[in-house]
């Protein structure tokens, strides 16, 4: 136990001192002398699995290899400090249960030094259930080029019944488990959640055999070098679902200098597009102020503008698949009232996962997302029509067919710009029934601060 205690931080000292009821304020050698003093005069059962608790979040145990054993002479100072995790974090062990764990508590720390200070971006498509293998540090061991560096994790019986009785055993199915054991690289950076990020030259693997990893792309200019796209590498196949057998991971990649990058394996369960949308539709619908109060925002008149925008022309279409909005929906950062169907975009990032907004290319991840209110009703009240207008006080009406519409147009309170030229830009939109010409004509807001520059912004839009 005082070897355990002589190895914690601040951080530490405090959580323990606060649990035992003591006072914990002070430097750090004051701290430490409190705690040492706290075990002197006989703490309680209590107090001694805190500090086991305290010590197993720092360094977790693993299966030790000979090549571990040899290297544990290297002292925990050496090692890069990391900050505590915070109170309350669960650290799974799978083997605390187990008589086939080898006790490292009296031994330093193992030589990867675990930062529970990096944190994965959470996915979408992935609930995760378990975490086997903390973020690790792939840290450089020497000056040579290429780095090893071996893992080890269990899974318990539990885990194990879980992959087994997830088997996807439906006709004519790949026989996937939709419960997986998970690998994923990133950058070694505490400042925020990481997202995916493959070392250079990258080999694993896993109890012995290559683990497959994504293809590389094809190089976006001449010269450039081959890339591959980083996401998390589903090693199930080749894992052992046994809980008596450990597994073992190598990691072959090229160092860097002054770049280390962190290695972390869970259980995850794979979601599909479907379950996503439910949980989309869950979060529920949102209220159609909201877009009401936006259009009234850019149909406000613009003292310094010339022209005065008295209505707003959206289309009814998806932009992705050219076809009448099922679930309209954008992200809460857009800007535009534009819709996209939730079900076609959740489709398209279940193969490749972009998470951008079709409309106008900016970062629409999934839990920005929003289902539009105010588009659910004119898509029940209006079925035979492909575009609507709206009106400065937040109203709306269907857009009339080709001859009305010049009407509709030439009425348009458009100063400085001529009928004539306003009929030209609106028949181009309507000369289509195709859903991309209705699309071009969504945004006629563009702020414009001359009148030549009016019809050119409609075409880039």
């Amino acid at each position: 136990l005082q070897h355990m205690v002589m190895s914690f931080r601040v951080s530490e000292l405090q959580v323990l001192l606060g649990f035992a009821g003591r006072n914990k304020s002070g430097r750090k050698h004051e701290l430490l002398a409190k705690a040492l003093q706290l075990l002197k005069s006989g703490c309680s059962p209590a107090v001694q699995m805190k500090i086991k608790e305290l010590y197993r979040r720092r360094f977790p145990r693993k299966i030790l290899t000979p090549s571990d054993l040899s290297m544990l002479h290297i002292q925990a100072g050496q090692l890069p400090s990391a900050t505590a995790l915070p109170q309350g974090t669960v650290c799974h062990l799978p083997y605390d249960h187990s008589s086939a764990a080898t006790d490292v508590q009296h031994l330093s720390p193992p030589i990867h030094p675990v930062h529970p200070d990096v944190k994965m971006k959470r996915l979408p498509f992935y609930d995760v259930y378990d975490e086997l293998i903390k973020p690790t540090t792939l840290a450089s061991t020497n000056s040579q080029r290429f780095e090893e560096a071996h893992f080890t994790f269990a899974l318990t019986p539990q885990q194990v019944q879980q992959i087994l009785t997830s088997r996807d055993i439906l006709p004519g199915a790949k026989c996937d488990y939709t419960i997986q054991v998970q690998l994923r690289f990133c950058l070694c950076e505490t400042s925020c959640p990481q997202e995916d990020y493959f070392p250079p030259n990258l080999f694993v693997k896993v109890n012995g055999k290559l683990c497959p990893l994504p293809g590389y792309l094809p190089p976006t200019k001449n010269g450039a070098e081959p890339k591959r796209p980083s996401r998390p590498v589903n090693i199930t196949p080749l894992a052992r679902l046994s809980a008596t057998v450990p597994n073992t991971i190598v990691v072959n990649w090229s160092s860097e200098f002054g770049r280390n990058y962190s290695l972390s394996v869970y259980l995850v369960k794979q979601l599909t597009s479907v379950t996503l949308l439910q949980k989309l539709r869950a979060k529920g619908i949102r209220n159609p102020d909201h877009s009401r109060a936006l259009i009234k925002e850019k149909l406000t008149a613009d003292p310094d503008s010339e022209i005065a925008t008295t209505s707003l022309r959206v289309s009814l279409m998806c932009p992705l698949g050219k076809m009448r909005l099922i679930v309209p929906c954008r992200a809460i950062t857009c800007t535009h009232l534009q819709c996209f169907d939730a079900a076609l975009y959740l489709q398209m990032n279940e193969k490749k996962p972009t998470w951008t907004c079709p409309v106008c290319d900016k970062k629409a991840p999934y839990d920005n997302l929003i289902i539009d209110g105010l588009f659910m009703e004119i898509l029940n009240s209006c079925t035979d029509c492909d575009e609507i207008q709206f009106m400065e006080d937040g109203s709306w009406c269907p857009m009339k067919p080709k001859k009305e519409n010049q009407e509709v147009c030439q009425t348009s309170a458009f100063s400085g710009i001529e009928a004539s030229s306003l009929y030209t830009v609106s028949s181009e939109g309507k000369n289509s029934s195709e859903g991309k010409k209705k699309v071009e004509v969504i945004d006629l807001t563009l702020d414009s601060s001359s009148d030549e520059e009016e019809p050119p912004a409609k075409k880039q839009c």
